[in-house]
């Protein structure tokens, strides 16, 4: 079953913007639920990438696999230069203290 998740799309266009690094990159992950009960986790530095999921280890971890997919479609397409392939994933700590 695939993960739902998007790329959030405006006017018919996927939202990006040319970004390149030069070290490693952290994405940071945030989360929340939804009122009817699912989770949502979005990677706030690659916008537009947010995934659902029955629990919100779920949701991030759909969210990590499309960050890296775009992150990868963006180095693929030289929009993100290779060494961006080093990524971090940064989750709150408020989600942390709830494990």
């Amino acid at each position: 079953m695939k993960p739902n998740c998007s790329v959030r799309v405006v006017r018919g266009v996927v939202r990006s913007r040319e970004i390149r690094y030069s070290a490693n990159m952290t994405v940071n992950i945030e989360t929340d639920r939804e009122d009817d009960g699912r989770w949502i986790a979005e990677a706030i530095e690659l916008p537009g990438v947010l995934c659902y999921g029955n629990s919100a280890d779920e949701a991030i971890s759909n969210a990590e696999l499309l960050a890296i997919e775009v992150i990868a479609d963006r180095v693929a397409h030289g929009e993100m230069v290779p060494s961006a392939l080093g990524v971090t994933f940064k989750i709150p700590a408020e989600y942390l203290a709830l494990k």
